[in-house]
């Protein structure tokens, strides 16, 4: 990492930072907070312990989340604290507004060194905040209006198994795939860790193999069982996803995954451990199969697309698009998926850029494969009084569609119930 030029990284406080278990900035300088002492211990001056930053309301405020099941955290100056629970934020109005102050001394005090650094540098950095009593949680730190601002998202303690999920058995069945690429998608908050962690740990607990995981940051843990898991995080254990990728196949891997293809280099990589015989799974921001198809072949010119083709219909096995629909009973949400699983058909499609459009239908099609769409995994949950009519519609790709199917249904239902009424 290039050296920070600033004015003041030369200080006795910023040198301090090796040795400082809680520091803030403030005023133009670090001021470091119990200051470790070569033999672990802990001395803490008076003005030390007078200047403390209030890490204990953080862990309280996080505290007050997981009490209400809530999914993410956002503190920001200026507001009291948000949580979102279900999908919807709320402000938590009992609690005083938040002041730069308060960011400012419980960022730096909950940040890895390395990411206080990132931080200074790039003025937003990622990292995973352990609660004891609690569990992890995944932070991001960042500047906005010239303060600092925060959002955690809860790591749920375990690892749901695919039916506590409500995921379909082709997600079982992909995890079980020899080799090739899978992928999970969604928007942000869609759940895709989750679906990628329950499939990990079936691996895990089925299997004796050697799964390596690239995460930015690590937010699952996977103990190891029958097989041998290694988890490298960005920043800490290794520089970036290229590098790591560089020299994944050195490490005798079975299984690798890959927290997010963010550029043409990953992509490459995750392609090319998928040709070689691994088995890969991947996350993409993409909303649909169809997306992400799309988003693969863009992420390369013109000149190489053709190429990326062949190689991601040769090596893709599957890919699970996801959305969180709000269950009726208000339980939480539940996934609606799409699944599109890799046949001879699917192969042609995506080799031919003229064809890939079709995909659609080939997916609409193809129950036998465990194929399905999102409006098609909508109807299902709604038939089976999972999620209600409003929010199927709601989270529809094709909102007509699904309404005169929804109908369909209801009329369907309706006959059977006045067939079985005796006269």
């Amino acid at each position: 990492m290039p050296s920070l030029r600033l004015p003041w990284a030369r200080s006795p406080e910023f040198l301090s930072i090796r040795r400082c278990k809680y520091l803030w900035f403030s005023e133009g300088r670090f001021v470091p907070i119990a200051i470790t002492s070569e033999i672990g211990e802990h001395p803490r001056t008076e003005s030390a312990i007078s200047r403390r930053p209030r890490v204990l309301e953080l862990d309280e405020l996080l505290n007050e989340a997981v009490r209400r099941e809530a999914s993410d955290v956002h503190i920001k100056v200026g507001s009291p604290p948000y949580l979102r629970v279900d999908g919807l934020l709320f402000a938590l109005t009992d609690l005083p507004d938040v002041t730069p102050a308060d960011t400012e001394r419980v960022a730096f005090a909950i940040m890895p060194k390395a990411r206080a650094e990132e931080f200074l540098e790039k003025q937003e950095a990622d990292f995973a905040y352990t609660v004891a009593g609690l569990g992890r949680f995944r932070a991001n730190v960042f500047r906005q209006r010239g303060s600092v601002g925060m959002v955690l998202r809860r790591v749920l303690p375990g690892i749901p198994s695919f039916e506590t999920l409500g995921l379909p058995p082709v997600v079982r069945r992909l995890a079980e795939e020899p080799r090739g690429l899978v992928l999970v998608t969604g928007p942000t908050g869609s759940g895709k860790t989750t679906t990628l962690a329950a499939m990990i740990d079936h691996i895990n607990e089925t299997m004796a193999k050697h799964i390596m995981t690239i995460e930015d940051p690590i937010e699952v843990l996977h103990p190891d069982k029958r097989s041998i898991v290694n988890q490298r995080e960005i920043g800490t254990d290794t520089e970036d996803f290229h590098a790591a990728l560089k020299r994944v196949l050195r490490q005798d891997p079975d299984v690798i995954l890959i927290g997010e293809m963010r550029d043409p280099e990953t992509v490459w990589a995750a392609l090319s451990a998928a040709e070689t015989g691994h088995l890969v799974f991947a996350t993409l921001h993409t909303m649909s199969a169809m997306e992400t198809i799309s988003r693969i072949i863009d992420f390369f010119p013109p000149f190489q697309q053709q190429q990326v083709r062949m190689s991601l219909a040769g090596s893709l096995r599957g890919v699970v698009s996801q959305r969180l629909v709000q269950r009726s009973d208000s339980k939480g949400r539940i996934p609606a998926m799409e699944v599109l699983v890799s046949t001879g058909r699917v192969f042609d499609k995506i080799a031919d850029a003229s064809l890939t459009h079709e995909l659609e239908e080939i997916i609409e099609q193809g129950e036998y494969y465990g194929m399905q769409t999102f409006d098609q995994s909508l109807l299902a949950l709604y038939e089976e009084g999972v999620i209600t009519r409003r929010d199927a519609l709601a989270t529809a790709t094709k909102t007509h569609d699904l309404r005169l199917k929804m109908d369909a249904s209801d009329l369907a239902k309706s006959h059977l119930k006045e067939a079985a009424t005796p006269v």
